[in-house]
């Protein structure tokens, strides 16, 4: 007891010194981002107050410039640029020459521009989450789930875990080569380019930055043509971080515009990340294969939502609400079709459509709504023709929210929340993706019936799984064919990001988020060395050396049993016909005479 009792007091004070280590801040220089023009009493806003009208069908936005209103209330915003071909190039070129020099910082310096970054975000949440639902029309608590959260905690994992996993990582040589050293290195690519949807634009701007910057690259992030005013401000954000830590701002662009633009940035760049839909993924895919650079497509997906008969029902009714209004084309293409047991069917539609009748539509900065306005000019038209095309099939409505004050010229924005029973896999409804408050409820009978009628679709990016049984659930969401499962929960995987993002089949493939997605940003080599150099180099063996000897194969065949043979016996018996054609001298001129012979 006296030899450990000092080492149990020095223990304890180390802990003790750590824990109030932890209660010191950390000297983070703050930065201060001009938000004058996007406020709601500031001179945009006042100088271009009218209601604009966007262009409808095949006349939608194109040309020079990017209109941006508000979704909610068609409040014109003003307008950023379209850039062209040759100005996509330039900006690119700008961020190689950056980045050449950003790959050179330490890791410490990195993780000081997101402590950064981390303490503007925090402070100014309210502002964030404003410009947010301003650009796109959801509500500002949908805004901080989706937005600051997810951001947040993208950061915290940088800072907690990155450099580990950047650093050069050992694996195990072989037997063959047990006098080496193997390892895997992680050097930056160079310029990713990151083409992003409407639905984040916050978050959708900041997670691939992150990535990018932290692994030594550089980033040109083209916004999509629905969310530009806002991600044009989340750009002052990033470029007064990096001005903060002495960076080159032109480290990181955001660039506007529409097809053109992101064709440009396909050609320029090193990497592409795309979150979109399939149709535009495999546009990409097909110009990417041009300069053959590498691609990671997120393309939206048609989740599974499966519950079981020994839940809780109001517990579950809860989730599934807000899981469908994360469908609302507000946020994410989150759960869009409901699996619920025979059993426990007729009590779970009953729960659900009473929380979906207390749903309250309208402006999300205009009132406290649950829900506010679709960011998609004329979405509203697809989901009344999703749900007319069920209904023609014998679907039913039960239960509809209801609309607050709405003003009139934004009448088409929304969308009330819908529960749909009666539903089949021949409808629309249940194969294509929504994107919008629907939730169409369909019975099962056993497991299997489950996972068959989840899997019996052209997407696969997640599941969701609820039973009162955890074994049972995660057995069921092991046999879904996607690249995300919650055991149940709905959509907790993104909030541990240390874990991968992304799907199979039509929703895409490679992984954003995780260890994945950071060494995704890198060219990963393996590199093989010395383990005792100088001491112990390679040596060609006699045998193989040219000319090569009689007993060249000979040597081979029992170099490779001694090496990999099953039995222990057979491997020492090799050995022992390696060791003697060693030392045995080859004789003098026998490989000339082979080979005259």
């Amino acid at each position: 007891m006296a030899f450990w009792w000092p080492l149990i007091v020095l223990a304890f004070a180390y802990g003790i010194c750590k824990f109030l280590f932890m209660l010191i801040p950390p000297s983070v220089p703050s930065i201060d981002v001009d938000a004058s023009d996007v406020l709601e009493d500031g001179n945009q806003t006042q100088e271009n107050s009218f209601i604009y009208v966007p262009p409808r069908g095949n006349s939608q936005q194109s040309g020079k410039i990017v209109q941006c209103y508000e979704p909610a209330t068609m409040k014109y915003l003003g307008y950023v640029p379209a850039l062209t071909f040759d100005e996509v190039k330039d900006r690119v070129s700008k961020v190689r020459k950056a980045q050449k020099m950003w790959a050179k910082t330490s890791f410490k310096q990195r993780r000081l521009f997101l402590r950064i970054l981390l303490k503007y975000i925090v402070k100014h949440q309210a502002l964030i989450c404003e410009i947010s639902s301003r650009d796109t029309g959801k509500t500002t608590v949908d805004a901080s789930l989706g937005e600051i959260m997810t951001t947040c905690e993208k950061i915290h994992w940088l800072l907690s875990e990155g450099e580990r996993w950047l650093k050069p990582e050992y694996r195990s040589s072989g037997n063959s080569m047990l006098h080496k050293r193997a390892k895997v290195e992680f050097h930056p690519l160079g310029v990713i380019g990151a083409i992003v949807s409407w639905n984040y634009p916050f978050h959708n701007i900041f997670n691939p930055m992150l990535a990018a910057l932290f692994s030594g690259n550089g980033i040109v992030i083209k916004i999509s043509e629905h969310a530009s005013w806002s991600g044009c401000f989340y750009f002052r954000i990033i470029q007064s971080a990096l001005a903060a830590i002495g960076a080159p701002e032109e480290l990181v662009e955001v660039i506007t515009g529409f097809a053109e633009t992101g064709e440009a940035l396909v050609s320029s760049v090193d990497k592409v990340i795309f979150v979109g839909s399939p149709g535009v993924g495999k546009m990409i895919m097909r110009n990417a294969a041009d300069t053959l650079i590498p691609v990671t497509l997120e393309l939206g997906g048609k989740d599974a939502f499966i519950v079981c008969d020994d839940v809780d029902v109001d517990h579950v009714a809860q989730i599934a609400a807000r899981a469908v209004l994360q469908s609302s084309g507000q946020n994410c293409a989150g759960a869009e079709r409901f699996y619920v047991h025979r059993d426990i069917y007729s009590s779970f539609v009953s729960k659900v459509a009473k929380i979906i009748k207390s749903v309250i539509v309208g402006p999300p900065l205009a009132g406290r709504y649950d829900m506010g306005a679709l960011c998609m000019h004329e979405h509203s038209e697809k989901l009344e023709g999703l749900v007319n095309d069920a209904l023609d099939k014998g679907a039913e409505i039960v239960a509809r929210g209801s609309f607050g004050h709405i003003g009139e010229d934004a009448v088409d924005q929304y969308f009330p929340p819908t529960v749909i029973v009666n539903v089949n896999h021949s409808m629309r409804l249940m194969q294509e993706e929504a994107f919008g408050p629907i939730m169409p409820i369909m019975k099962f009978s056993s497991d299997e019936e489950a996972v068959k009628l989840a899997n019996d679709s052209k997407y696969g990016l997640g599941c969701a799984v609820f039973s009162g049984n955890q074994s049972r659930a995660r057995e069921i969401a092991s046999q879904i064919h996607c690249g995300v499962a919650a055991v149940n929960d709905f959509a907790a995987s993104y909030m541990c990001q240390s874990l991968p993002f992304g799907g199979v089949k039509h929703s895409g493939f490679g992984r954003f988020g995780g260890i994945e997605g950071l060494r995704a940003c890198c060219l990963v080599k393996a590199v093989v060395e010395d383990r005792w150099w100088p001491f112990v180099k390679t040596k060609i063996p006699k045998p193989i050396q040219y000319p090569v000897a009689e007993n060249g194969f000979e040597f081979q065949e029992s170099l490779v049993e001694a090496l990999y043979g099953l039995s222990i016996w057979e491997r020492l018996q090799a050995l022992v016909k390696v060791l003697k054609m060693l030392t045995e001298q080859n004789p003098a001129g026998s490989s000339s005479k082979r080979r005259n012979d």
